[in-house]
């Protein structure tokens, strides 16, 4: 099949995904991730030709990572290139700050995501196009086999997907068009149709791993398995269906085990240890957290199911920290600010519905109500928003005792870690509310008009 001819097929399909998961709505723009090279420049003359037949809006994105000195010589190139074609270009200049924890490549690699996601939401795309193909899932396949990776990584790259955490946005696709195309075809196109092209010298270099497997080992299996890559695929292709297979049996478990976004220990005991880890997994995945080595979730499944019922066990992940509570595991995102370094916050409130206090990562609401404290007397007083320093108590109400806040945490079965990011108001020395608690009744008044509850919402 002519190679125009897959390309919108493959196009056609994916549109046709997208569209129906964006609400029925045809795809009016997108946009091609467009490096230079020779993949993405074949991919950005299809993608022309399709656009200009179906009325969509294309754009093409470059990302200049300044590391190559011919990095500004590439840019002007696409530019000119995507002019020439009469496409929308924008491009962005990014700096590697990760590069000693991650590698330069890993680096690279995060960064321009990340900048094709800003692109893509400063020009409101719904679908950006990467030109990976053939011998890219290929390679993929065997690097993760080598890697010793599960079914998740042995699954390669999906035709189109969201990528959150690599683009910022969760409503945004990806999509591969080219992933049944050989990099000999994209070759013999581009000669077809003289299309220029420029040469990433980095692509030579045998220090990064993807290159050391596709100019030494690539080759050898080439010489004595020809045609492997297309049978690499299909494994590619096999390995995603028995991923959707676990994630089903995943989602049963997920439903059975649960506590609102908790996990219960005694139902994870039911389970087998195959089927526990899958569930973790899926659980880890569910919240954006990366998949961790074998090794860890096993001793992570362990401590989960093996410590005593009382032990404080806190176990750490690169992205957050899973932690067990009254019978419940949780998962707890990393913190950006220490609570203790925050100092407290004086405020007047002036009759606002509700205020944002952002350091503190939520936004105090004031509810009209039958019970609560007096609007005007509210409004008089010298308020303060801070986290617990210890010794703090609260009423509840008028017929309960006054206890301390520990106390009453524990009872509302609030686990610890939770608790520092619960914030206390005060007017003058007097605590008036506690979050995850309620009010005083101190400064309740229960008669009149003009009544206010205050009401704590955390932001994610």
């Amino acid at each position: 099949m002519p190679l125009v001819d897959t390309f919108e097929r493959a196009l056609g399909a994916i549109l046709t995904r997208v569209s129906v998961s964006a609400t029925m709505s045809p795809v009016a723009s997108m946009a091609v991730a467009y490096s230079g090279g020779l993949d993405s420049s074949v991919l950005l003359h299809l993608a022309h030709g399709y656009a200009q037949a179906h009325g969509i809006r294309l754009f093409a994105f470059h990302i200049h990572h300044g590391i190559s000195p011919h990095a500004d010589a590439w840019l002007a190139h696409c530019r000119e290139q995507a002019a020439q074609l009469g496409n929308n270009f924008d491009s962005r200049k990014i700096s590697l700050t990760a590069r000693e924890k991650n590698g330069v490549e890993e680096a690279a690699r995060i960064g321009r995501y990340a900048a094709l996601g800003e692109l893509c939401r400063e020009h409101r795309i719904d679908l950006l196009l990467t030109a990976h193909h053939q011998d890219d899932q290929a390679e993929t396949v065997l690097l993760q086999l080598l890697r010793g990776s599960g079914v998740a990584g042995l699954s390669g790259m999906e035709r189109a997907n969201t990528a959150p955490t690599l683009l910022g946005d969760a409503t945004l696709t990806m999509a591969r068009p080219l992933l049944d195309v050989s990099r000999i075809a994209l070759e013999e196109y581009a000669m077809q149709q003289r299309i220029a092209y420029i040469h990433d010298e980095s692509n030579a270099d045998p220090r990064y791993a993807r290159n050391a497997l596709r100019h030494a080992v690539m080759p050898a299996l080439s010489a004595n398995f020809f045609g492997f890559q297309s049978r690499l695929v299909r494994t590619a292709g096999h390995m995603q269906a028995a991923q959707r297979l676990l994630d089903m049996l995943a989602e049963q478990d997920w439903q059975h085990c649960r506590d609102g976004d908790c996990l219960y220990v005694e139902r994870l005991r039911l389970l087998d240890t195959d089927r526990c880890d899958n569930l973790l997994r899926y659980w880890l995945g569910l919240r954006g957290l990366r998949m961790p080595s074998s090794a860890w979730l096993s001793e992570l499944r362990a401590q989960l199911l093996e410590a005593k019922d009382d032990a404080q066990l806190c176990v750490i992940h690169a992205d957050g920290q899973i932690q067990r509570y009254q019978g419940r595991v949780y998962l707890t995102p990393r913190e950006k600010v220490d609570p203790a370094s925050l100092a407290p916050i004086s405020f007047r409130w002036q009759g606002e519905a509700q205020l944002p206090f952002a350091e503190y990562g939520g936004v105090l609401h004031f509810d009209p109500a039958e019970e609560g404290v007096e609007r005007a007397w509210l409004q008089r007083q010298d308020l303060q928003l801070r986290y617990r320093q210890g010794g703090e108590r609260l009423k509840p109400a008028a017929n309960r005792a006054t206890r301390s806040l520990k106390h009453h945490y524990q009872a509302l079965h609030i686990p610890a870690w939770e608790r520092e990011r619960l914030p206390l108001v005060f007017a003058g020395s007097a605590l008036l509310f506690a979050a995850g608690i309620g009010m005083d009744c101190h400064h309740v008044e229960l008669h009149g008009s003009q009544r206010i509850r205050l009401r704590w919402e955390a932001q994610p």
